[in-house]
């Protein structure tokens, strides 16, 4: 790519300009952050963080994608060891037919194993399994005062400061992670469909762990009587003997590729408050008021969205921006209180999606920690959206929660070391593997982090 490349989030608001540069080994790596000080550099993967964590302005871009050699895995223990460019999508690919998933996944197989472990991903089962640092044996990261391979035993600092923090104490170039054994290609899905999200939130309270994942769609644009609305799937990964007979011989198949693409921006205003509110009658009622049971392909139960390419183009060119965040599991109050003033402010919210966090990572800059964590797609360009979101940022760190740093594209500064308290640990970290501050990103020039 040449120089002066415009390079975005998911989100596609926050466009900058850098030079991108596409190592091919680690050693390329280790020169292009030697040759960046003036201006910084900071890693990006297949850019399916939502604001401005992989982006850095007039400095230097390291585009990881060529890196993307996977080992073999281990059959005693599934440990496999994958360089940083490397996509979950590729481990799925590869190793789903012999019996092996990704321990954690996100809403998406489209991002790298670099990637992956920056933004300390989360996935359905952050409540029994916990995010992808933790199933992570070693990573090798190379920093502006040298390349290091690290374990959570051997310098632990580096290995869980490198887990959540975006890029910002090193370019992680290799990794060893434990994958989870399974039988077939399908999952043993349970669905309930709740009028609110009261009744919602007790359910999953009450039974989520007797699931592996979890996860409820809410309805953020219903008022009166249809605030709250929810469908919440939960499931577990079919064993053999949970099959059809016919089908109990045939080894595990991998996703199939994209079947639509979009191409190109949507209409402005496609996704407005009255297009939204009938998408989300018809996803309503479409759900079985109670359904035990069905098999899903992992696909459709992990990754719906990926069989839309490009279909972040759908929010037209003013993009849109996703807003995550967490609060504690005594503050379901916050939760219904961001649902409610979304649909008092007529803002639609295209997916919502809630789930339950079970124990942190010991990153300072991870972001699950125990508790509710609700996902909104807003579309950009409401007039009132920047006050609303502003006002929810307060309710969140009021409450001790914090916003998703690797979905932000618009969080206040001054609210960041209220909802990240150990960042000093990170500046700490920062001053021994990289002093003269080479490792920048927009998201740490707009945010002061580092």
């Amino acid at each position: 790519m040449p120089e002066g490349t415009v390079v975005s989030g998911w989100g596609r608001t926050a466009p900058s300009r850098a030079t991108v540069v596409a190592p091919r080994t680690e050693a390329e790596v280790e020169a292009a952050l030697a040759g960046s000080e003036l201006r910084g550099v900071i890693a990006r993967g297949l850019g399916r963080s939502y604001g401005d964590a992989a982006q850095c302005a007039g400095g230097t871009v390291l585009d990881m994608r060529n890196l993307s050699e996977v080992g073999d895995v281990d059959p005693a223990t599934g440990d496999v060891t994958a360089a940083a460019g490397a996509s979950l999508d590729e481990l799925v690919r590869r190793f789903l037919p012999a019996g092996w998933f990704p321990p954690v996944t996100p809403g998406t197989r489209q991002v790298t194993v670099g990637g992956a472990i920056a933004a300390d991903v989360h996935g359905k089962n952050h409540h029994r399994d916990g995010s992808f640092a933790r199933h992570v044996g070693s990573l090798t990261v190379a920093t502006p005062t040298g390349t290091r391979t690290v374990t959570p035993g051997d310098d632990g600092e580096l290995f869980w400061g490198s887990a959540g923090a975006m890029g910002l104490t090193g370019v992680v170039t290799r990794a060893t992670l434990r994958l989870l054994a399974v039988e077939t290609d399908r999952m043993v899905v349970d669905t309930d469909r709740f009028d609110d999200l009261d009744a919602l939130m007790a359910a999953m309270e009450d039974g989520d762990a007797g699931y592996r994942y979890s996860v409820a769609w809410v309805d953020c644009n219903g008022r009166g009587g249809r605030s709250g609305r929810s469908v919440l799937t939960r499931g577990d990964h079919a064993r053999r003997e949970d099959l059809p007979p016919a089908h109990r011989g045939r080894p595990p198949r991998p996703p199939g590729r994209p079947r639509v693409r979009v191409g190109r921006p949507g209409p402005s205003g496609l996704l407005n408050p009255v297009t939204v509110a009938a998408f989300n009658e018809l996803w309503y009622r479409r759900a079985p008021r109670r359904r035990r049971g069905e098999l899903q392909a992992v696909a459709s139960f992990f990754h719906p969205l990926d069989g839309v390419a490009d279909w972040n183009l759908l929010y037209g060119r003013r993009g849109f921006l996703q807003y995550q965040f967490v609060v504690g599991p005594d503050r379901g109050d916050v939760v219904s209180g961001v649902i409610e003033r979304l649909g008092a402010a007529r803002i639609p919210s295209f997916l919502a999606v809630l789930k339950r966090f079970g124990p942190a990572s010991p990153g300072p800059l991870s972001f699950p920690v125990p508790g509710w964590t609700l996902a909104l797609d807003l579309p950009f360009g409401p007039p009132t959206l920047a006050a609303e979101l502003d006002r929810l940022d307060e309710m969140v760190a009021e409450a001790g929660g914090r916003v998703y740093l690797a979905k932000d594209s618009r969080l206040r500064p001054d609210l960041v070391a209220t909802m990240y308290p150990r960042l000093g640990e990170l500046a700490a970290l920062r001053r021994r593997v990289d002093p003269e501050g080479m490792l920048r990103s927009d998201l740490a020039r707009r945010l002061g982090v580092g």
